[in-house]
């Protein structure tokens, strides 16, 4: 029994002493600019090991050579309520388990007309159904309600695996986040952080590979085509000529105005 205890007290301190890292970590932000995240590193170390070489573009440059056009297109895009929630968008939360609570619904309601098809066609003809697979039915796609400050939690700190226990830790880094530091700096270090393409990171690396200029020379249109790669970064990095990026980059750059800056 005691050695239960001994290792229920241990595993409590680890917990304990992670959560003291993190605070650590986060007030050092205040001063000192992340030179990677848990996300930038798991990312390094993939490129290494599936191409044998690190090309890799980041340069951090401070929140006033970021142009406003893409701080308003990423608020727009990503987070509209990004200077008024307190690090989690609840509104946008609910609508999202809502979407995605009615995706599994009709998810489930596909796969059961597809084995009622599969089964009158065994009861028709056994030996082609037999040899015939059923035809998969397409996995919904799943929204996420996460805001500017979920994400930065995320990345900066975390690994990319999908477990209760990592979403927790996500919560309670994200209200650390918004305690510690303002809007402006948490935006600043999102913008130089977040991921633009493979190997791409942050505004300047990305207004320089996709535009060939800094990033605080970016044209609303631009900035709105880059928020509009957020989601994906690495599949539209692929589709230059995207009609869904070129469109979707016409409706961000039409709602610059009304995305409100920290």
């Amino acid at each position: 029994m005691k050695a239960l205890w001994r290792w229920l007290f241990l595993v409590l301190l680890a917990g304990l002493l992670l959560q003291l890292f993190f605070v650590v970590r986060i007030a050092a932000m205040l001063v000192i600019d992340p030179q990677s995240t848990a996300f930038e590193r798991s990312e390094a170390w993939r490129l290494l090991t599936e191409k044998g070489e690190l090309r890799w573009r980041q340069q951090w440059v401070p929140y006033s050579a970021i142009s406003n056009h893409l701080k308003r297109a990423v608020i727009a895009s990503e987070d509209d309520g990004f200077v008024n929630h307190d690090g989690v968008d609840w509104d946008a939360l609910e609508k999202a388990w809502q979407k995605n609570a009615l995706a599994e619904q009709r998810l489930a309601k596909a796969q059961e007309q597809a084995a009622k098809a599969q089964a009158r066609s065994a009861s028709k003809n056994p030996a082609h159904a037999a040899a015939t697979p059923p035809k998969p039915v397409k996995a919904p796609k799943v929204i996420g309600g996460s805001t500017i400050t979920q994400q930065l939690a995320k990345n900066l700190l975390l690994s990319g695996e999908r477990t209760l226990l990592r979403k927790g830790q996500e919560f309670a880094l994200t209200l650390l986040l918004e305690a510690m530091l303002d809007k402006q700096r948490i935006l600043e270090i999102y913008l130089n952080n977040v991921e633009w393409g493979d190997g791409v990171f942050g505004a300047e690396a990305a207004a320089q590979h996709y535009f060939r200029k800094p990033a605080a020379q970016l044209s609303s249109y631009e900035a709105a085509r880059l928020a509009v790669m957020l989601p994906r970064p690495k599949y539209f990095e692929k589709l230059p000529n995207s009609s869904y990026v070129a469109g979707r980059a016409r409706v961000i750059a039409n709602r610059l105005d009304n995305a409100e800056l920290p």
